[in-house]
């Protein structure tokens, strides 16, 4: 795993009998195996979850602000850059619970361990993903990158947007010069000018905006679906007082992207001073959203949406095989997704 992209909170004293669950099976053995490592320290059962990023998507910060905590079982949280570094942790049994894009679970699909199924689609703004310039660039549109280097973390939308905004004006993948690095990497690089451009999510862009002036080349509006994968390990899955945790977690979500919808004034501020930037940053952001988040169940319109991205994947042989989607997919949890308020 890349330096710096993966922080777990906290350190649990277990960590090496966890590495070696992808290798248990889901029988009653290996669930006693596990009792110990998923008890937090005031004794109650602990759900494992993956934040990735800062700001916005930072589900610990919105709980915080919106006043939202379980009842009757604790939370531990795990730091990530980036959706495929989330599937890593699933895969490798460090995590119950982690959200990501449709990218990454179609490469692990692609592969023989896929420990995780995806539960719930997570709807939300397509309007922070971006190709960003940086300050005095001369590109004004994607035409513009032809043998330039652009900046992208493999295995995300952002490698999905770019290759589709390539496609929109004839150009290839050859036709730039990727560079694949993570989201810190990809910052400090944008930022000392080694980039011409960087495909990119999240709250780098308005940070990028607010400290360099770096400029939006184009927005992934009308490429993407605005579906974040939810998804959850297998094994918490197969254990009954799991699946009731996770199906309690997916309600105070909702609840919590209800509370950030009609709040975006605080949640703006809040945000702002998450990431360092000012709040006019984060408002202008706000007012350019495609969507608002919202929880929505497993239909068959997602699970094609996935497909489609996929497909794309293997016609660009970035994937070693064709995929089928559709295995790793769990409509269990449908009804227990309430309405978003």
């Amino acid at each position: 795993m890349p330096r710096g992209e993966h922080r777990s909170i906290p350190q649990f004293a277990c960590a090496d009998m966890l590495s070696r669950r992808s290798f248990l099976g889901t029988s009653g053995a290996s669930c006693l195996f596990l009792a110990g490592c998923d008890v937090s320290s005031n004794g109650k059962p602990t759900l494992r979850i993956a934040i990735t990023g800062k700001g916005e998507g930072d589900t610990r910060l919105l709980f915080k602000a919106a006043g939202i905590s379980p009842v009757g079982y604790d939370l531990a949280y795990s730091e990530f850059q980036s959706g495929h570094l989330v599937v890593e942790a699933l895969n490798g049994g460090s995590l119950d619970y982690g959200g990501m894009s449709e990218i990454p679970p179609i490469f692990a699909a692609a592969s023989t361990i896929q420990s995780f199924r995806q539960i719930a689609v997570a709807h939300g703004d397509v309007n922070n993903q971006v190709v960003l310039v940086p300050k005095g660039s001369k590109a004004k549109s994607i035409a513009d990158l032809k043998g330039k280097r652009v900046g992208y973390v493999r295995a995300t939308t952002s490698q999905y947007f770019l290759i589709r905004m390539l496609e929109e004006v004839g150009l290839g993948w050859n036709d730039i010069k990727p560079v694949a690095m993570g989201v810190t990497d990809g910052a400090a690089a944008f930022s000392q000018g080694a980039l011409d451009a960087w495909a990119i999510y999240g709250f780098p862009i308005q940070r990028a905006i607010a400290t360099e002036d770096a400029r939006i080349l184009k927005t992934a509006y009308g490429i993407l679906s605005g579906n974040y994968l939810v998804a959850a390990h297998v094994d918490t899955l197969a254990d009954l007082d799991g699946e009731k945790r996770i199906a309690d977690y997916l309600g105070l979500v909702q609840k919590a992207y209800g509370w950030a919808a009609t709040h975006s004034d605080e949640w703006a501020a809040i945000i702002a001073a998450d990431i360092g930037v000012p709040r006019d940053y984060v408002l202008d952001q706000f007012r350019r959203k495609s969507a608002s988040y919202e929880l929505r169940p497993v239909t068959d319109e997602a699970i094609a949406s996935q497909q489609q991205v996929a497909d794309l994947f293997f016609r660009q042989k970035l994937l070693p095989r064709a995929v089928d989607v559709r295995p790793l997919w769990d409509a269990r949890f449908n009804a227990a997704i309430p309405e978003r308020g």
